[in-house]
């Protein structure tokens, strides 16, 4: 079954994450397909940039908890988003969750529409958003940051924006789109390869610095005790029994 969608008009490849019946949730299969995807953008010539959507009511719920990615290979997805030549832009109609937030921050531009919601759950699993930090952080307003790492509360599409984690928040996506992909249509290919570079360059950085760490940091939690009774009680749709 294919995970993701490419579709394409006037230079703009859009890669749908289509996977609605576990949320988008980011599988094994999923995210190796989405790599093979960019990969394909990035070598394709006549793209000249690419839209990163999805089907469903989810963009992202986070990590598949019954078939999950390799860490680096997620890792991996986020850094080639990052690094990729070209320009990828978010479109994002539904929900955000946890690791879902590590996959939206890789993106260089973000447009949300009012019926978006964002969430980092994995305090309340046991768990923290070690990898996705390489992206989020760099991106999201420090104190805002410290609250959401923490508390795991869900927020809107025009507080995403104030932290800085979209770039537009819309009450019409396709209209919040529009200037966006006509600048990036007017723009050439070396002046976007370029100038994407200069913007990117501190954030690959700390991938080289960083990612080793936080891979191992987030394997440890996913191995400990408290995790495995996060994610039991959240697939039983129960409270944890550190709920007080």
């Amino acid at each position: 079954m294919t995970l993701i969608v490419r579709t394409g008009a006037r230079g703009i490849a859009a890669l749908t994450l289509d996977s609605p019946a576990n949320r988008n949730a980011l599988s094994a299969a999923l995210v190796g397909e989405l790599r093979d995807a960019l990969a394909d953008c990035a070598a394709d010539d006549t793209v000249r940039a690419v839209v990163l959507t999805h089907t469903g009511s989810t963009f992202c719920a986070g990590a598949d908890l019954t078939a999950p990615p390799d860490p680096e290979a997620f890792v991996g997805l986020m850094r080639e988003i990052v690094a990729l030549p070209k320009p990828v832009v978010a479109r994002v109609t539904g929900h955000v969750r946890a690791g879902g937030l590590g996959l939206l921050a890789a993106c260089d531009i973000a447009v949300a529409g009012e019926g978006s919601s964002f969430a980092l759950t994995e305090s309340r699993l046991g768990l923290a958003p070690a990898v996705i930090s390489l992206t989020l952080l760099p991106r999201v307003d420090r104190t805002a940051a410290n609250r959401y790492y923490l508390t795991g509360e869900r927020f809107d599409a025009a507080e995403a924006a104030r932290i800085g984690l979209v770039t537009v928040a819309a009450e019409d996506v396709e209209k919040g789109l529009a200037p966006v992909l006509d600048g990036l249509r007017r723009a050439s290919p070396q002046g976007l390869a370029a100038s994407k570079e200069l913007v990117t360059a501190t954030v690959l950085r700390s991938f080289d610095q960083y990612a080793e760490d936080l891979i191992a940091r987030s394997a440890a939690l996913f191995a400990s005790d408290e995790a495995r009774e996060g994610m039991t009680a959240f697939l039983e749709r129960r409270d944890p029994a550190w709920v007080r």
